[in-house]
């Protein structure tokens, strides 16, 4: 069964080829190199700005495509269908450079922005701390006041993007009495005093996806780096994580279907017992069960996009976006990994790859057990 797509429109379609292009020609091929070194080059990430693969949604006179989420979901999605790994991408262009449109300052914008987009300057967001996990009103990383400047002192650590970040979009209490109501957002630039990165983390899968540690040993900035107003930062993020986790909705469905794809090549070549891995009930029956769940994620994620594109999408639609097609992606990719029989164990098989690389979709963005609660406030 095809699933007819009408969620994009023609100018979203548009950038699809490009995209295509881009990440069949210029990322793949150098994935190896960025895993072995753990973090993609800087080289890259300046031609994905030349290319207009960068911030789609950033208004042109900053330097933005000028496009909207649709864009975005294009790029997503093509990056996720070549197979490519851990470029950071999203997070700096869909993720974290919203923030800086919605909330900066017109100063802010014309400064900032044109650097974000064209890939000069990289973005990181430090949110989690150790300990912390998903309680972001939790933080214990502190800003400080100190006549118009904020002195901040902590530490983040899991974050995407830490080796290479020029600039770091920092979680941090400037009211610590008042939990959640104390809660802003700071951008920091890397080349402050006081500004140290820790370890390179050491993660299951994603290895060019370079994830670090963070430390603040009182680094000055100035207050007018403040996105948004003091202590309102816990707000903002709550009303930026649907789009978050949408994206991450939108990948799984990606790889779903790229998996399948994948499976069923492998299981009709392959020979086992005089027939093909194909010709066994128990496979067919598998994979039947994944092409179902594939059209119902890829259904779901279709219209939660829309949704999301008319400016409708709800925390818990987004939620139960992120719960199903994750949970989902992780079931149907153990039964492929099964049907590969000892290769689906070899990194060198996709299959293995993608099983590593995408365990970590139920726990960004929010854990899965988080998602759950947020639909369970709803009914």
């Amino acid at each position: 069964m095809h699933v007819t797509r009408t969620v994009f429109r023609e100018d979203h379609e548009m950038l699809r080829p490009s995209a295509q292009r881009f990440f069949e020609r210029e990322c793949a091929p150098r994935q190896a190199m960025w895993d072995e070194a753990g973090r993609v080059d800087r080289e890259t990430w300046l031609k994905a700005g030349r290319e207009g693969l960068l911030c789609t949604a950033v208004p042109t006179e900053y330097g933005g495509g000028g496009g909207d989420f649709g864009h975005a979901a294009v790029i997503i999605e093509e990056m996720h269908r070549a197979g490519v790994s851990g470029t950071g991408f999203s997070l700096h262009s869909d993720i974290i450079a919203p923030y800086i449109v919605r909330l900066g300052t017109e100063e802010q914008k014309r400064r900032w922005l044109p650097k974000v987009c064209s890939g000069e300057t990289i973005l990181a967001v430090g949110i989690t701390e150790p300990g912390g996990g998903s309680d972001v009103k939790a933080a214990r990383t502190v800003a400080v006041r100190e006549g118009d400047e904020y002195v901040i002192t902590g530490s983040k650590t899991f974050i995407s993007n830490g080796m290479t970040a020029d600039m770091v979009m920092v979680v941090c209490k400037t009211d610590p009495a008042a939990g959640a109501k104390g809660v802003s957002l700071v951008m920091v630039e890397t080349d402050r005093a006081g500004f140290r990165r820790g370890r390179k983390l050491h993660k299951v899968g994603q290895p060019a996806a370079d994830t670090a540690e963070l430390f603040f040993d009182q680094v000055r900035v100035p207050m007018s780096n403040r996105l948004g107003e003091e202590n309102k930062g816990f707000s903002y993020l709550m009303q930026e994580l649907p789009q978050e986790r949408l994206i991450i909705a939108l990948y799984a469905a990606v790889a779903l279907e790229r998996v399948l794809d994948l499976t069923l090549q492998y299981v009709k070549d392959r020979r086992a017992f005089g027939q093909t891995v194909w010709d066994f009930q128990n496979t067919k029956f598998k994979l039947a069960d994944a092409k179902a769940h594939a059209v119902a994620v890829r259904t779901m994620v279709d219209y939660y996009l829309g949704e999301h594109l008319r400016r409708k999408l709800t925390v818990q639609e987004a939620a139960i976006a992120k719960l199903h097609s994750t949970e989902t992606l992780w079931k149907c990719l153990d039964d492929m990994v099964q049907l590969h029989g000892g290769y689906g164990y070899m990194l060198e098989y996709p299959i293995a790859r993608a099983f590593t690389d995408y365990r970590v979709s139920r726990v960004v963005g929010g854990a899965n057990e988080i998602m759950r609660e947020l639909i369970a406030r709803q009914l």
